[in-house]
């Protein structure tokens, strides 16, 4: 049928249960259903998740669950859920947000109808506590020249609301493992075979945060794997010597030298729009 698609998630220890059931919910409600859910158990996780996911498997028989005895981490993960997915669209779902009940006949319906197009991804809102609570907005560009732009920079998509054509994320390398970076870096390398991007313009996902998210975005691990980013990007002339040293002194600063209040403060008034 030309409605079908795949929908790969991971679940992990760490995630709550119920944030786990309410973002299968917000999949199983679309106004479009994925032919196929791959689930990737990545490690143990608590009892209460195992019994949801035995729950959803008696009524969905379009699930698939791929346990992995010992935790993997995010890229790694990406790839065996990739792996597993049948079909050549393919939309990824982090376990603790909120799809909106549309997403995936917009995006759907935009790939079918723009068959050069490789990914497709959107606006999300991201709230605290409950949906309703939206306390920030991040916005990408819409269109292919400016995302390309955009790339030069920061990551260009809402990594929870792409959907994409797999044979394409295959002929990039696929996903590897790159610390909290593996979707950058994939976007890179599918910018470096000249696939097509875009955004729609409207809110996809409703993500989850606390008040500690952007807080936690630093740390030397966390700067060594933005600049091994900048390298690649430099190295294969994606960035001029002048976007390379600033792009690196930037997450210096907000990675390194701020601490963690000051550096949750920037984050949000540079990154994100205030709703």
């Amino acid at each position: 049928m030309i409605n079908k698609f795949s929908l790969s998630m991971s679940v992990y220890q760490n995630d709550e249960p119920e944030y786990f059931r309410n973002a299968f919910l917000s999949i199983i409600n679309q106004t479009l259903v994925p032919s196929e859910i791959v689930l990737v158990v990545d490690g143990p996780i608590p009892i209460k998740t195992y019994n949801l996911i035995s729950e959803f498997k008696l009524d969905y028989s379009f699930l698939k669950v791929i346990n992995i005895k010992q935790n993997q981490g995010h890229g790694n993960s990406r790839r065996v859920g990739l792996n597993e997915c049948t079909n050549d669209i393919v939309a990824l779902m982090d376990s603790d947000d909120i799809s909106v009940h549309n997403r995936f006949e917009l995006q759907h319906e935009f790939l079918l109808n723009n068959p050069k197009v490789s990914l497709v991804g959107g606006q999300i809102e991201e709230f605290i506590g409950t949906p309703e609570n939206i306390v920030s907005k991040r916005e990408v560009p819409n269109e292919h020249g400016k995302i390309k732009e955009f790339l030069k920079s920061r990551s260009p998509f809402n990594q929870m609301t792409v959907m994409f054509r797999k044979s394409h994320v295959l002929n990039s390398g696929g996903y590897v493992d790159f610390y909290h970076n593996e979707d950058y870096y994939l976007w890179i390398r599918m910018f470096l075979c000249n696939y097509k991007f875009h955004n729609l313009p409207d809110v996809l996902v409703k993500a989850r945060v606390n008040s500690e998210f952007y807080k936690r975005r630093g740390g030397v691990k966390y700067f060594l794997s933005e600049y091994k980013v900048q390298q690649i990007m430099y190295r294969n002339s994606i960035i001029s010597t002048c976007r390379f040293l600033l792009n690196i002194s930037i997450r210096f600063i907000l990675q390194i030298v701020l601490g963690e209040s000051l550096r949750g403060f920037v984050f949000k008034k540079l990154a994100r729009k205030k709703i």
